[in-house]
């Protein structure tokens, strides 16, 4: 375990970020929100192989939940995240208060035109702009090489490459594979909300994409006939709830109606008060 450096002030870790790229270090950031698990870890061991310095930062982006979410009971544990993050290396956590990065009269935000009117985005209208805001942020006080993301909020991904590019940040944004556990359903902080009768009902989301993948390797393209397939199978689960089940373009996130080369199945079921979300890459 390293000793970590915990930054609170986004001015004192932009200075920090100045001298160490002054001084030719290389940069990893992995933004997370705390309450860190095994996906996280994983996050930081890829950046951890690419940049001198890993910086971690943990913060409860408030932008980026609606009315009625979980803002207020998002689960935390700083001293807990402090050392694991420590085992993996990292070098900074940067944890900056609510007030730091929205300070009074804050009044601007980044917004995407389209890929946030699909799948997450659709019942979470102001999610991305929160995401994107905090990001373009980080990004500016961080100032990493390497940014590194999970392909479970496959949405965030894309949006934040699309970001990247159209903003010219010159920095990398890498994708890490979903981490699950040993049954298959995708780690997530939000797990913790399950009883035990959920937690077993919420392995619809993985069996559905399993399903699916067998559907299209049997020949099927139909996705009409692979969604309707997916309602049927999460819906003899009680306590599960469809959001929304979409086959979908992996660059652009529109719908695709006919299977013809690599499509994103993504899911958002509500499993008692947890919404939970996975995807894979189905291949023909």
């Amino acid at each position: 375990m390293t000793a970590v450096k915990i930054i609170r002030s986004a001015n004192q870790m932009q200075e920090e970020a100045n001298r160490l790229r002054s001084g030719g270090k290389t940069l990893a950031l992995v933004p997370t929100m705390g309450y860190l698990h095994e996906g996280h870890l994983s996050l930081m061991r890829l950046a951890r192989q690419r940049a001198d310095i890993l910086v971690v930062s943990i913060f409860v982006n408030p932008t980026q939940f609606g009315p009625g979410e979980d803002l207020a009971s998002y689960p935390k544990s700083f001293e807990r995240d402090v050392q694991l993050a420590g085992n993996e290396g990292a070098d900074f956590i940067f944890a900056p208060s609510e007030k730091d990065l929205y300070p009074d009269g804050f009044q601007t935000y980044v917004t995407l035109q389209e890929l946030p009117g699909y799948l997450c985005g659709r019942s979470r209208p102001v999610h991305f702009r929160g995401v994107a805001t905090v990001v373009t942020k980080l990004f500016n006080i961080v100032k990493p090489h390497t940014a590194v993301f999970g392909q479970k909020d496959y949405q965030q991904l894309v949006i934040i490459r699309r970001l990247a590019r159209d903003l010219n940040f010159d920095i990398d944004i890498v994708g890490s594979p979903t981490v699950r556990e040993p049954d298959g359903l995708a780690k997530s902080s939000r797990n913790l909300y399950l009883t035990p009768v959920q937690r077993r009902d919420a392995l619809c989301l993985y069996q559905s994409l399993q399903n699916a993948q067998a559907m299209v390797t049997e020949g099927v393209t139909d996705t009409a006939r692979i969604v309707d397939r997916t309602k049927l199978l999460i819906q003899s689960c009680p306590e599960a709830t469809v959001d929304y089940i979409s086959l979908c373009d992996p660059e652009t996130l529109k719908n695709v109606d006919t299977i013809k080369g690599p499509v994103i199945m993504a899911l958002a079921v509500k499993i008692g008060k947890s919404r939970l979300i996975d995807n894979a890459i189905l291949n023909p």
